[in-house]
């Protein structure tokens, strides 16, 4: 049997350097995002970033379709962020570490992702691919391998949970004001 070292027709072979090069080139971003945003942490990113990558590159099977490769490798970063959250070296490091990417958003929007980033895990997993990597529903539920209704489930509860985050700041803020 002849290794396949070209894509063809979307077919991506991770033994190919060319594609490598090409994968990492066109979801480094969401990878990182998904990492820094999971693990609230420049530096554990950064491994994440490398671990989903070199599983990747370790990885010898080909991938039929541009969505299968989205799907694995997002599958992947969440899985390496559940992993490296629960080790017991991980101590969860402070906002002030992610500048990088909310560096990006306005202030209001600055708030708003910081809450994300208070979530719990499958909260925030669920609301960083539907509002910033714009997947469907049904793309998410095949990726974390769980129901379309525990996709919603998920989405409701924690717009739920950002809706009583950030009114219960509005209020503080307010009182903050009436008070001096």
């Amino acid at each position: 049997m002849q290794k396949q070292t070209q894509r063809t027709s979307g077919v991506f072979d991770s033994t190919n350097s060319g594609d490598i090069d090409a994968v990492i080139g066109r979801y480094s971003s969401m990878v990182y995002k998904i990492a820094l945003t999971n693990m609230r942490s420049r530096y554990d990113a950064d491994d994440i970033f490398q671990e989903v990558f070199l599983r990747y590159m370790k990885n010898k099977k080909s991938f039929v379709s541009e969505e299968h490769l989205k799907a694995w490798l997002i599958r992947v970063t969440v899985n390496c962020c559940k992993s490296a959250y629960l080790a017991p070296w991980n101590d969860n490091v402070s906002l002030e570490d992610i500048g990088d990417v909310a560096d990006t958003f306005s202030e209001d929007e600055r708030g708003v992702y910081e809450e994300i980033l208070k979530l719990p895990i499958d909260y925030k997993t669920v609301i960083i691919l539907f509002y910033y990597e714009n997947m469907s529903v049904s793309d998410i539920a095949k990726t974390l391998r769980v129901t379309e209704g525990a996709v919603k489930m998920r989405l409701t509860r924690a717009r739920n949970l950002l809706k009583l985050n950030l009114e219960g700041e509005e209020d503080n803020k307010s009182q903050n004001g009436v008070n001096r």
